[in-house]
């Protein structure tokens, strides 16, 4: 979950570390930390906090140099503070490390260490895996990779790390299991990083590390090499990835630049994939499997936070249109509970990083039944888009923000496609109905732009809101998982309590909450579930619970029942989460903003999930 940043090569490696660090804050903000090598020796300089506050450390220190690496943490062994920000020496200081990820086996070679005499300054494993990569090389001999190649041999767990040499300043080693890696290939020069973000300004070619393999940058040349020491051919791919994209653009956080992009990235998700006029769906990454889906007689989607409620709104839309029963799981969970998984079941893992640790695990076991496995991810070249036998990149485009908003609608956009792929292969659906919902999903860009319009009355909401610390959300059907999506993104950024329920389930328990201080946002369009909800409604205003209800647009019978409401524009249910997230998305933003919340980097998350 923490942001890894290095270079070597001509330019000066500091500012291109720095820079790097504050596109990869995302991943982690709990401290920073950086290494550069001159006439001067291996320095590492390291701060709790942002990496504003490093920037703070480092003036006006001597920071020239051409080599350097960077790190900006998560915690997960040892609480933030400057002993345990990475980089980390080892005994001896011949080396520094960086790392993301967990090693479990660190106590025991902590132990063994102990014992020859070492001592430690910080409590991460980290340290552990610095000083014992030194002990192997100064007691074994040969080279600094032979001693990271053995080293890692032992290693438990997961690790995306980069090692600097007091020995060499030409020489990087970094090396991956289950953590990203990525290698930026430019002219006599090197950049390495979790994601490819701090990439991009400088080239556009790329080496996604694979699983197992060490990366040996020395003299200005790259060898890539697997634990057994096996050299590889690494595959040099040309990324996509605008600059602009990784900018806010004017807006005065990612999340908001985030939410007005979902018109431009659901129709990014769709280009190509849907032709209303010719009733064509058609995913590329599918071709071969839609049969295979099509006749499967269950599906399994895992995912976790909002890419598990985006499963859910699947659940609904492929039993409803291919009728093959579907259960969705919590990647978290799936590997420990001994799942049923057959050949022929299909799998769907989603994951907007494609990184997820659980979601990867999951795959892995369920691969290791039979399964297929299909992957929605959004980062092309990511780890799930590779461990899996087919999918569909979602198109969404970088999201920075660590609440995730567009790549909801994204996911929810191709699982959709997916769905309505196996039901016209499968004969499950009517031509009408596929071309109608076919129309409509066309229709959905222009749609939000509509509920965009509508962002300063939902501030004036959300304005009155700010007060709370409680709140509930309740939907029935399809809008059940958005309202669980709805209260997923007030607690995420505004560090209120919120709940999602289905609206009926509210009369088994959290009915009792309700008074005149709990607000309860009621997703209410008008649908097959319009006049159970409505009743849901009443049943909160006898109770005086404030409501906010989510309406459709013309509707007049809600205005006069509720204490607010916000219209957005009709579609047919299947689609209606692609639309009535979006005010619930807003209104989380909107609050947390006025009660002072960072809104891009909340208190103890990450955006992308890379330990378990």
């Amino acid at each position: 979950m923490c942001g890894i940043v290095a270079y070597v090569g001509h330019r000066e490696a500091c500012p291109i570390v720095i820079k790097g660090l504050k596109r990869l804050e995302y991943r982690g903000y709990d401290s920073a930390g950086i290494a550069l090598m001159n006439g001067s020796g291996l320095s590492v300089y390291k701060k709790k906090g942002k990496v504003v506050s490093l920037e703070g450390e480092l003036a006006g220190r001597d920071l020239q140099s051409t080599i350097g690496m960077g790190h900006t943490r998560w915690a997960t062994h040892g609480e933030p503070n400057d002993v345990n920000a990475h980089p980390h020496y080892s005994f001896h200081r011949k080396l520094a490390i960086i790392h993301n990820g967990i090693i479990e086996n660190y106590a025991a070679i902590k132990q063994a260490l102990l014992k020859k005499g070492h001592t430690f300054q910080s409590e991460t494993d980290t340290e552990v895996l610095g000083q014992f990569i030194e002990d192997i090389w100064e007691n074994n001999g040969g080279t600094l990779e032979d001693a990271v190649r053995l080293a890692l041999q032992e290693v438990v767990g997961a690790y995306a790390i980069v090692i600097m040499s007091e020995a060499d300043p030409t020489q990087l080693i970094a090396a991956r299991k289950g953590s990203p890696l990525v290698i930026g290939v430019g002219e006599d020069e090197f950049f390495l990083a979790s994601d490819a973000t701090p990439i991009v300004e400088y080239t556009k070619d790329v080496i996604y590390l694979n699983d197992l393999e060490i990366a040996i940058i020395k003299n200005g040349e790259l060898t890539v090499v697997t634990l057994d020491n096996t050299t590889t051919t690494p595959y040099v791919q040309t990324i996509e990835m605008e600059l602009a994209a990784i900018e806010k653009g004017g807006f005065d956080h990612f999340m908001l630049k985030e939410i007005f992009e979902q018109p431009r990235s659901i129709a990014d998700s769709m280009r190509g994939r849907v032709n209303a006029d010719d009733a064509m769906v058609q995913l590329g990454g599918l071709r071969d499997y839609v049969d295979k889906l099509a006749k499967s007689k269950r599906i399994v989607i895992v995912g976790c936070g909002t890419s598990w409620h985006a499963g859910l709104v699947a659940e609904y839309i492929f039993e409803e249109l291919a009728r093959i029963p579907v259960e969705v799981e919590y990647a978290s969970e799936f590997r420990y509970r001994n799942p049923i998984i057959k050949e022929g079941d299909i799998v769907i893992a989603i994951s907007q990083s494609g990184e997820t640790a659980d979601t990867l695990a999951a795959i892995e076991l369920a691969k290791s039944k039979g399964a297929t496995i299909f992957g929605v991810c959004n980062v092309v070249g990511s780890s799930i888009a590779r461990a899996t036998h087919a999918g569909a990149y979602t198109h969404a485009g970088p999201e920075i923000g660590v609440a995730s908003t567009k790549a909801f609608t994204a996911q929810v956009t191709v699982l959709t496609l997916m769905a309505l792929a196996a039901a016209k292969k499968k004969g499950t659906i009517s031509d009408s109905l596929f071309r109608q919902l076919l129309v409509e999903l066309e229709s959905i860009p222009a749609k939000i732009e509509r509920v965009l319009q509508s962002a300063d009355k939902i501030k004036e909401i959300a304005y009155i809101f700010t007060y709370a610390r409680n709140f509930i959300y309740l939907g029935r059907g399809l809008n059940f998982p958005v309202a669980l999506e709805g209260a997923l993104k007030l607690k995420e950024i505004s560090y209120i309590h919120a709940e999602g329920y289905p609206a009926a389930e509210m009369k088994h328990g959290p009915i009792a909450l309700i008074d005149e201080d709990m607000p309860v946002v009621v997703i209410a369009t008008k649908d097959s579930s319009y006049e159970k909800v409505v009743s849901n409604i009443q049943e909160v205003k006898a109770r005086k619970g404030r409501v906010i209800a989510i309406t459709t647009e013309g509707d007049t019978n809600l205005p006069g029942m509720v204490d607010f409401t916000i219209e957005i524009p009709n579609v047919h249910e299947i689609l209606m989460p692609l639309i009535s997230v979006v005010p619930l998305q807003l209104l989380a933003y909107d609050i947390a903003v006025m009660r002072g919340r960072n809104v891009d980097q909340p208190r103890n998350l990450a955006k992308s999930v890379t330990v378990e």
